[in-house]
């Protein structure tokens, strides 16, 4: 046996351990929950196009898979089986589209199933099961919509929404952990999702949270007369400044050292990121959306054009109206109706380094001929026609009126 098989073996070996390992500690988180007598429903939200994973944190010892079951309503008869059957399957998360239906959406790995750019339609139960049609586990999911969200600047001295008190209910704002600073070496951006709460006593006990008598406004648990709250208070972000240095990066050879110099002292130019760049080319007058490469909903994004700093405080979507050029909140760059101004390299960091570079060039198709038969050139030369005739018509019909103004007015026996 030669050292590259012999190695490859000792590797499969530690793979097949390494897994079995996972799966038995897995088994011992099993082991020690054991499965609600009455099933009740764990509160979860999320805002829109984030990516979200759902554990099943209970199952018999005996089940080696499950299958995930979606119900909008638990009164509805209609139910989504999400199952692959081997709890194996694995997406590409790069090719997954917001428009994209929950099915091509959702991976099962470990008994857990994850959802990818969940959307609005995706909030509802989601329980966890046996092909059998057991059920261990459910969750009640809010997913919250981006399309009225708030946005605080906290460096232009904006500030977060108050909290809204009625005399059944008061709203008010969870805010997640500020995340990490989007560049590094240069003043940066931060941000911290805040989803909306609901605070009642009249909130269903078949539902559990983490506190009581509050749940997302979003959530099942609200009863059916309260209004639709996800209108009285909506989603917000906080945006703030930051600074963060950048690692220390490894020195270069002294022969690669010196040659950079000789080239520093002779053109002095101007550094260029070493990132990995895509060249794409788009029609003129087109939209475009680039997608920074590896990037999550959850991470935190960062956008240049070329030297130029595109913050959020500029360039988030719905800072200004009419907005051509903005920053959505899945942190993905938007360019309507491209022009030749929008040529250039945009680099786009992520959680603090830069990874990728998109150099744009516009194209314009070039005009055809246009012949006798094409039907812009029928349009043209009916309207133009039309527009004759009428103008020729409105000339007779005034002469004609002028004659006979004149006849009428002639004396008689002249």
């Amino acid at each position: 046996m030669g050292p590259s098989l012999l190695g490859a073996t000792i590797l499969l070996c530690l793979v097949g351990v390494l897994q079995a390992y996972a799966i038995e500690k897995k088994g011992d988180v099993f082991k020690k929950m054991a499965c609600p007598a009455f099933l009740t429903f764990e509160n979860v939200a999320y805002l829109a196009d984030m990516t979200f994973e759902l554990p099943c944190k209970c199952k018999p010892e005996e089940v080696s898979s499950v299958v995930w079951y979606f119900q909008k309503n638990l009164r509805g008869r209609t139910i989504t089986v999400l199952s692959d059957f081997d709890g194996t399957l694995v997406l590409d998360s790069s090719h997954v589209h917001a428009g994209s239906d929950l099915l091509k959406r959702f991976s099962i790995r470990m008994f857990s199933l994850i959802v990818f750019r969940a959307q609005v339609r995706d909030s509802g139960h989601y329980l966890c099961g046996s092909k059998e049609g057991h059920v261990f586990y459910g969750y009640d999911v809010d997913v919250q919509p981006t399309g009225r969200i708030t946005v605080a600047f906290l460096d232009s001295g904006q500030h977060v929404q108050d909290d809204y008190v009625g005399e059944q209910f008061s709203l008010f704002t969870t805010f997640w952990d500020w995340s990490s600073c989007d560049r590094c070496g240069v003043r940066g951006e931060q941000q911290r999702v805040g989803l909306c709460f609901v605070q009642s006593a009249q909130l269903s006990p078949r539902y559990r949270t983490s506190l009581p008598n509050i749940t997302s406004c979003g959530s099942r648990a609200v009863p059916v007369s309260f209004p639709h709250l996800l209108h009285l208070r909506s989603p917000e972000v906080a945006v703030r400044s930051c600074l963060m240095p950048c690692p220390p990066k490894e020195a270069p050879e002294e022969g690669v050292q010196s040659i950079s110099n000789i080239v520093y002292k002779f053109g002095e130019k101007p550094e260029v990121p070493r990132v990995p760049i895509q060249y794409h080319s788009q029609p003129s007058r087109t939209n475009l959306v680039i997608a920074c490469p590896g990037a999550r909903p959850e991470h935190t994004v960062g956008w240049d054009k070329d030297s130029v700093r595109l913050y959020r405080s500029e360039y988030l979507v719905g800072v200004e109206k009419g907005m051509r050029v903005f920053i959505d909140h899945g942190n993905h760059l938007h360019i309507l109706r491209v022009r030749r101004s929008d040529r250039g390299t945009y680099f786009c960091w992520r959680d603090g380094e830069m990874v990728a570079g998109f150099r744009l060039s516009v194209t314009f198709p070039a005009q055809r001929r246009r012949g006798p038969g094409d039907p812009e050139s029928i349009f043209v030369m009916r309207a133009v026609g039309i527009g004759f005739a009428v103008i020729t018509g409105i000339f007779f019909l005034a002469h004609l009126g002028r004659c006979c103004w004149w006849a009428l007015r002639k004396p008689a026996g002249l």
